[in-house]
């Protein structure tokens, strides 16, 4: 069998190129419109606190569900409380529970609500280097803060 040389050819210039295109296709995204990663522990967290009950759980799904890149949610309580068909004290209740419970972080003021970041040890939406670097940067606060107030630092999870 005779050994054949493959190449292609410039079809403007007509040079000769080396080696195959190859032709890959387009990466589809299984999951649509959206995906985040979730930590197995922190859900065991979720699922076993007693205090978190059915309002609380719709509020965050609804919460988790409006997450954009770098675990930033902003939607509005009033929206919240049209979409759940629920009182919007129950939702500021709730809000204020996953809040208090370290679940959501309050971010800026944005109008005349505040946006909130999922806390990124209870899942991520975004590119895994910016959370290993939210991550690091956070640790280091913490250290620090450790350190100003005579406490050997440990490492947190």
């Amino acid at each position: 069998m005779k050994h054949r040389k493959i190449a292609s050819v410039d079809q403007d210039t007509g040079e000769i190129l080396e080696g195959v295109v190859v032709y890959c296709g387009v990466k589809q995204n299984p999951y649509s419109t959206g995906w985040v990663m979730n930590s197995q522990e922190a859900l065991e967290l979720l699922a076993t606190d007693k205090e978190l009950t059915g309002e609380n759980y719709r509020v965050l799904l609804l919460l988790l569900s409006r997450l954009d890149f770098e675990n930033w949610i902003q939607i509005t309580q009033s929206e919240i409380a049209e979409k759940l068909d629920m009182r919007k004290q129950n939702v500021s209740r709730a809000i204020s529970l996953l809040e208090l419970k370290g679940i959501l972080l309050r971010g800026p003021k944005v109008g005349r609500s505040y946006a909130f970041r999922l806390n990124p040890y209870f899942g991520w939406k975004g590119k895994v280097k910016n959370l290993n670097d939210y991550r690091n940067k956070e640790h280091d606060k913490w250290t620090k803060e450790q350190i100003k107030n005579n406490k050997k630092p440990t490492r947190i999870k």
